[in-house]
């Protein structure tokens, strides 16, 4: 039996793809970006490295022309609102929230719209019609609302539904957050991408989940080696969240 079932099961199910000609589209989202940091850096020459684009959710009330210049030029990169401040406002009873039932809908819409004008100010070229929104939680009752402002698609963290917007979401969270805060074990991660790719239907994607600011070496080896499996697998496309949104 291989010492990697996760990563022979993945090789596997990119193979029967490949032989199909059914190629699995795999897509990027980074959170919780601010400002350049030097693990900002790192992650996203990783990425460009194996040409894999990536979609950064972008916090807007904290963030600026810092950001804007380090990102000018700058290759395969999108931008997604993520939130307005990625404050929680949920008691300590409830799991984080931003944007939950805890403050009147207009005032959370009127942050939302702030930050959506922003960040297109910002980036009018790389921004999405997309809301993640923090800690991957939303008000049933705001999903409805959110074409009032510009907003087309919905990413969180999980299978895709049917709840009013379309979602273009992720499925595999490469940090360990419940238990050590690190990367958790590679081969784990092969095995969870696996499965996705061998039940995901026609149109949809495999959605890998990153926060580069916590990232440690176990994560930053994991996805070298996850980059350097599927970049060039013919199983396998990465693409770009703004030619997936169409088909959500």
């Amino acid at each position: 039996m291989s010492a990697e079932p996760g990563r022979t099961r993945l090789l596997d199910a990119l193979d029967r793809r490949a032989e199909q000609g059914r190629p699995a589209a795999f897509w990027l989202r980074d959170d919780d970006v601010v400002e350049p940091t030097d693990a900002l850096h790192r992650f996203l020459n990783l990425a460009a490295s194996h040409a894999i684009p990536v979609t950064l959710a972008v916090i807007p009330e904290e963030t600026g022309i810092a950001l804007e210049a380090y990102l000018a030029g700058r290759e395969g990169v999108t931008v997604a609102l993520h939130g307005w401040s990625h404050r929680n406002y949920a008691p300590a009873t409830e799991k984080k929230q931003e944007l939950g039932p805890h403050r009147p809908e207009a005032l959370v819409l009127s942050e939302l719209a702030s930050g959506y004008s922003k960040l297109s100010a910002l980036y009018p070229d790389l921004m999405l019609p997309m809301l993640v929104p923090p800690w991957n939680r939303i008000a049933p009752s705001l999903r409805t609302r959110l074409g009032s402002i510009g907003i087309e698609c919905l990413s969180v963290f999980g299978p895709e539904k049917d709840r009013g917007i379309a979602e273009l979401n992720t499925h595999v969270d490469v940090m360990d957050w419940h238990g050590t805060r690190g990367g958790r074990p590679q081969d784990v991660l092969f095995g969870e991408i696996a499965g996705r790719v061998e039940t995901m239907g026609e149109g949809a994607a495999m959605g890998l989940l990153t926060h580069h600011l916590v990232h440690d070496e176990a994560v930053e080896h994991f996805l070298e080696a996850l980059f350097s499996l599927t970049a060039g697998h013919p199983g396998c496309r990465w693409m770009s969240a703004s030619d997936l949104l169409p088909s959500v």
